[in-house]
């Protein structure tokens, strides 16, 4: 055949794929997410998640140093609540006994070079579920809402948080945090918003982690996070997070709006985080536990997807035990 471009020439041996590859992933890239719960012992398993445990403070510390020596650069810490403690109001958010300004402070102690991102927002913390407080009818409130999220980002930053990630979805919150954190003296301390965060049915895992909201109840939030079916809404909202002073914005599920993490892309200059959510893991393991796909190609193929779609670094349940493969 008479044939000038022949494009398997740089696919012939892993030497030459690997000259001509357009996108990497390291371990520079990747973020592992942590759960933190009350007591001593030993963690707690995720049922829905294999692999991934509820941990102690001390287990957590033990933890966050192996990932600092396998390179993994951040943790995303998130709080379990014993239900004793949840309320309608949330109020235990910003309690001095709360467990996660515990495992900050320890975290941070024993791992002064890791840098340490904590959740801002109120579902581990109310009875309900919900991610801010609820009105006579059944609504959530922005404003008052808000109010809260700014103590809760000012203590835990005061307890040695590096990053807060507002996860809330509440409008006009980045501003009120900046400013806030600002006013305290902690102009350095940087807000990861998540920005494009979507009302996703990836998300059930997740909850089981926090034991977010009562198991007999739907919780339904389509409220404040945004409709599954729009991406010039997340362009919008990334921009008011720019605006507003975010340092780093988010994109939340990654897997499913690869077309969103691209979109986003294309539009800001900020760095962009992409949140391979629970269900995205769930679903790897469970298929592969059937023997349908490759456990490790389909992990690995995941996340250079999510790079490749433009994310700078991803949250994932994967980073701890992908470390090597990526330095």
């Amino acid at each position: 055949m008479d044939i000038l471009r022949r494009m398997r020439r740089n696919r012939l041996t892993p030497a030459v794929r690997s000259l001509v590859r357009e996108t990497t992933l390291h371990r520079d890239d990747l973020i592992q997410p942590l759960f933190v719960m009350e007591g001593e012992g030993i963690p707690e398993p995720v049922g829905s998640m294999p692999g991934v445990v509820r941990h102690t403070v001390s287990t957590l510390v033990e933890e966050c140093r192996k990932l600092e020596g396998n390179g993994i650069p951040a943790v995303a810490l998130f709080p379990c609540i014993d239900q004793s403690k949840k309320d309608h109001h949330g109020s235990h958010a910003c309690d001095p006994s709360n467990v996660l300004f515990s495992a900050i402070r320890a975290v941070k102690s024993a791992c002064p070079s890791l840098a340490l991102i904590t959740d801002v927002a109120l579902d581990p913390y109310t009875s309900h579920g919900h991610d801010g407080l609820i009105d006579d009818r059944g609504e959530v409130v922005n404003d008052s809402t808000v109010e809260i999220l700014c103590r809760l980002a000012m203590a835990q930053v005061e307890a040695g948080a590096d990053i807060v990630a507002p996860s809330d979805m509440m409008d006009g919150r980045v501003r009120e945090i900046r400013a806030g954190l600002d006013r305290a003296g902690f102009q350095q301390r940087g807000i990861l918003a998540y920005a494009a965060k979507y009302a996703s049915a990836y998300y059930g895992p997740f909850r089981e982690a926090v034991k977010s909201g009562s198991p007999s109840l739907s919780l339904d939030k389509r409220g404040y996070q945004m409709d599954t079916a729009n991406v010039r809404e997340a362009l919008i909202e990334v921009k008011l997070d720019e605006e507003e002073g975010a340092d780093m914005v988010m994109v939340k599920p990654a897997g499913p709006f690869l077309d969103v993490i691209r979109a986003v892309r294309q539009s800001t200059h900020l760095p962009l985080a992409a949140y391979q959510v629970s269900g995205e893991y769930a679903q790897i393991h469970a298929a592969a536990r059937l023997g349908w796909l490759d456990y490790e190609a389909v992990r690995n193929e995941s996340l250079l997807a999510i790079k490749r779609a433009g994310a700078d670094m991803i949250l994932t349940y994967f980073a701890a035990e992908v470390a090597d493969l990526y330095d």
